[in-house]
């Protein structure tokens, strides 16, 4: 006999009801008319949010007469934003897909795509959860594609030394870089995870949710289980844990990722000091990236980040797909060829 913890109360159910590129170089074409000159507007991923909300707080502090206003709506939220000219910064956990790009060239939107962290894309359950430490790919795309909906509700059916206990899925929503990146790992596509789950592209609700329910499961970026350690436990996959080593020495398979901040050029030619917070953004990421909890790149990486910026060197190194199995090295290798 397993122990149940109370169900989720109901304040959170009605809450989880309501949420089911440099300045170097001119680009040609004029941006839609955006904020004042001592304003920057950064929104985009929920997983990339703890990072520069802890850079923009210390950023305030020492520069008052700029305002930075962060905020998260997912990553694919963040671009519908990002490519109409109406934010200065979008933070990706994934790469910048191809009907954005098309976007962002229709609007006469140029972005400079700057690497800032790896993570452990984490897999987490409840603390109370004594059947399972280690879970496959095999069973989690047992457990979340498409086809399970509506038939895979019970942990035995995943595996038949599990127990017999309600299966309550809590996952990232749809505009999110986190399902887009799961998607693409685990289930081989984009857009091929069930939908009969509870689903936020705010990762704090997710926090909630499987802290409070015996047989949840969720996932979303390593930072919120790191900050949360007390109330969730994160699995191992294929065997090997989401922690910072595996990250580095590239064992946390297919679930290692980059993040990333995509700078608007315009935005950076328009406003005079914008190239002061991207500058201390990327000196001081390293350090706030180790406190939050996700993984830094070797210093290196920001130093290329940055003169991408000074020079304004335009797009993206990767493919409009989000691309799983990247290790840092490879991440980094692109960046010094573009």
């Amino acid at each position: 006999m397993f122990m149940k913890i109370p169900k989720l109360n109901i304040f959170l159910c009605l809450l989880i009801t309501l949420l089911i590129v440099g300045v170097g170089k001119v680009y040609s074409q004029t941006p839609p008319p955006k904020v004042a000159d001592n304003f920057i507007d950064i929104d985009g991923s929920s997983t990339v949010y703890p990072i520069t909300e802890a850079i923009q707080k210390e950023f305030e502090e020492e520069a008052g007469d700029l305002q930075v206003n962060v905020a998260f709506s997912g990553t694919g939220g963040g671009f519908r934003k990002f490519c109409n000219g109406e934010t200065d910064i979008n933070g990706a956990s994934r790469p910048i897909l191809q009907k954005e790009m098309e976007t962002c060239k229709a609007n006469g939107i140029g972005y400079v795509e700057i690497p800032v962290a790896f993570d452990a894309l984490s897999v987490v359950v409840n603390p109370n959860n004594n059947w399972v430490d280690n879970i496959t790919t095999d069973e989690l795309k047992t457990i979340w594609e498409n086809s399970a909906q509506g038939k895979i509700t019970n942990w035995q059916q995943v595996n038949p030394n599990w127990p017999d206990e309600k299966l309550l899925l809590f996952s990232p929503g749809v505009d999110s870089g986190t399902y887009d990146y799961f998607n693409e790992a685990i289930l081989g596509g984009l857009n091929r995870s069930r939908s009969d789950v509870v689903a936020s592209e705010d990762d704090n609700i997710l926090v909630q949710g499987v802290s409070q329910y015996l047989g949840a499961m969720g996932y979303f970026g390593i930072s919120y289980y790191f900050l949360n350690q007390d109330k969730l436990k994160a699995l191992s996959v294929n065997g090997v844990a989401p922690t910072r080593e595996n990250v580095e020495n590239n064992t946390y398979k297919p679930l290692s990722r980059p993040l990333f901040i995509y700078v608007n050029i315009q935005s950076a030619q328009k406003n005079r000091d914008f190239r002061r917070f991207i500058d201390f953004y990327l000196k001081n990421a390293l350090r706030v990236i180790e406190q939050v909890g996700y993984i830094p790149l070797p210093s290196e990486a920001y130093h290329i980040g940055y003169v991408r910026f000074i020079q304004g060197n335009v797009g993206t190194v990767f493919d409009g797909v989000p691309e799983p199995n990247l290790s840092i090295l490879e991440v980094l290798q692109r960046e010094q060829k573009f």
